[in-house]
C-alpha cells in the first residue's frame, strides 16, 4: 500500500530578523497541508513572501481560509478588497488610504485586531516606487535594552485614525478633522504581551499620546520607539512584481505603502484573517 508523501514547507530567510520567502507550488499551498507550518513561520518571521504565485481572486480567498477564519470586508462582505490610491478605482476610501503611506498596525480601534493580511499584486507601480515596508515589532522589542523594557512595559497609548491625518494633511479643516475623530479611538498597551508569552510593540501613525507622562516625554517615546523599530535590522521593503503575494502578522508587524503616483495604476488585492487574541 502506498503512503502519501507529506508536503514540506520550502522557505528561505530574507533577512536575519524579518521575512521569509515561501517557494512551494500553488497546489501545495491550496491543499491546506502547510497551514500550520505557515502560521508558525509567520509568527516567527513577521512577513512571508510568495513570489509570482499568481493566485486568482477565488484562490486567494481559498488560501486565506486554509490559515484561519476569513474576515470579509467591503461591500457585501464578500471577495477581496481593492487597495489603490486611484480615486477612479477606489472612490470611497482612496483618501483614507493615504494614511497607509505611514507606519501603522491595522485595527487599533478594534477590541480584537485582525491576525494577518494577505496582499497580492495585480499591477505594480513603476520600478523604484510603491514598495510595501514591514517592521517586525516582536524583534524590535526583544532587542531593546532591559532598562527601556522596564520603563515602557506598563505604559498605555491612545490611538486614533485622526492622528494619522496630520502626516499627510498637516493643516486639515475643522470639518475634516472632526470627521476623522468621529471614527473613534482606543487606549492600547504600548507593549502587547501575547498569549504565547512573547511581547511586541504597538506603535504607528495612529499613536498620539502616552498616558501618564507629559507631552514632551510622550512624543519622545512614540517617535523614538518607532525610529528604533523601523531601523534597518528590523525592516524589509518588498518590491512588487505581478503575481506576488505577501502575508504579514498584524499582531507583531507594522507596515506601510511606500510613495507612488496615485494615477500609475498600482493595484493590490487584500484578504484578511480574523483576529484570535484581544489587545492585552
Amino acid at each position: 500500500m502506498s503512503v502519501a508523501k507529506k508536503i514540506r514547507i520550502e522557505a528561505e530567510n530574507i533577512k536575519p530578523k524579518i521575512g521569509s520567502l515561501i517557494l512551494n507550488s500553488r497546489e501545495d499551498l491550496l491543499s491546506g497541508e502547510l497551514a500550520d507550518d505557515i502560521r508558525e513561520l509567520l509568527e516567527q518571521r513577521g512577513v512571508l513572501v510568495f513570489p509570482g504565485i499568481s493566485f486568482s481572486e477565488d484562490e486567494q480567498i481559498a488560501f486565506t481560509r486554509t490559515l484561519g477564519t476569513f474576515a470579509p470586508e467591503g461591500e457585501g462582505n464578500e471577495g477581496v478588497t481593492k487597495i489603490t490610491l486611484d480615486v477612479k478605482e477606489n472612490p470611497s476610501s482612496a483618501e483614507y488610504l493615504k494614511g497607509s503611506l505611514y507606519w501603522h498596525i491595522d485595527g487599533t480601534r478594534n477590541d480584537v485586531p485582525i491576525l494577518a493580511s494577505l496582499l497580492s499584486c495585480k499591477v505594480p507601480s513603476p520600478k523604484g516606487t510603491g514598495n510595501t515596508g514591514f517592521s517586525n515589532t516582536y524583534a524590535a522589542y526583544d532587542d531593546l535594552p532591559e532598562e527601556t523594557k522596564a520603563e515602557i512595559d506598563e505604559l498605555h497609548v491612545m490611538h486614533g485614525p485622526w492622528a494619522s491625518l496630520f502626516y499627510y494633511d498637516p493643516e486639515p479643516g475643522l470639518a475634516k478633522l472632526k470627521g476623522y475623530q468621529s471614527i473613534g479611538e482606543a487606549e492600547l498597551p504600548l507593549v502587547w504581551e501575547h498569549k504565547s508569552g512573547r511581547k511586541s510593540l504597538i506603535l504607528g501613525c495612529t499613536a498620539h499620546r502616552v498616558l501618564g507622562v507629559d507631552a514632551l516625554k510622550s512624543a519622545e517615546l512614540i517617535h523614538g520607539l518607532r525610529e528604533w523599530a523601523t531601523g534597518e535590522e528590523f525592516t524589509y521593503s518588498h518590491e512588487w512584481s505581478p503575481g506576488d503575494l505577501v502575508i504579514w502578522d498584524n499582531t507583531g508587524t507594522m507596515h506601510r505603502a511606500e510613495a507612488y503616483d496615485p494615477a500609475c495604476g498600482r493595484m493590490m488585492l487584500r484578504t484578511k484573517l480574523e483576529g484570535e487574541e484581544p489587545w492585552q
